[in-house]
């Protein structure tokens, strides 16, 4: 496994500081978050899934803890928008240059407004997807608010 993705390169670039781990990655998961939670021994809200959405047909990304759902109404409103609907797996691949599974908020293709949820921007440190299936970034979610200029709203 390659530890140099598009992901850590961005990272990188903006000073952040943080620790890559590395786990057996599931296909099958039922719930990659919580699979990745478990095979690193932490508590599932401190592993952070990223996922692609549209927002009145316009693309964003939402950042919350494993274990959480959002709230889509919720996330609307984050985004100044009337309606968010989930994004199709194959569009989120294209739009990110990653693989459902490993889609990190750093280093997509291209930058998308994003929004941190309150609960995971408030924790000291979490692990977020670092570009691969199988590898993920412990950092402070402060510097996903930084590095994206990312709005923190509650959406879950």
């Amino acid at each position: 496994m390659s530890r140099t993705t598009p992901a850590t390169l961005a990272l990188d670039r903006a000073g952040v500081a943080y620790a890559l781990a590395s786990y057996d990655y599931d296909p099958g998961a039922e719930r990659v978050g919580l699979q990745a939670a478990e095979a690193l021994g932490v508590p599932a809200g401190e592993v952070l899934k990223t996922l692609m959405v549209r927002a009145d047909g316009r693309p964003a990304c939402v950042v919350l803890a494993s274990d959480r759902e959002v709230t889509m109404k919720k996330l609307a409103a984050a985004l100044d928008a009337k309606s968010a609907e989930m994004m199709k797996p194959a569009d989120a691949e294209r739009m990110t240059g990653y693989r459902v599974g490993g889609v990190s908020p750093f280093g997509q293709k291209r930058q998308v407004p994003t929004v941190i949820d309150a609960d995971a921007a408030a924790l000291r440190e979490a692990f977020v997807n670092a570009g691969q299936r199988g590898l993920q970034a412990r950092l402070a979610p402060a510097d996903l608010v930084r590095v994206l200029g990312a709005t923190v709203a509650a959406v879950t």
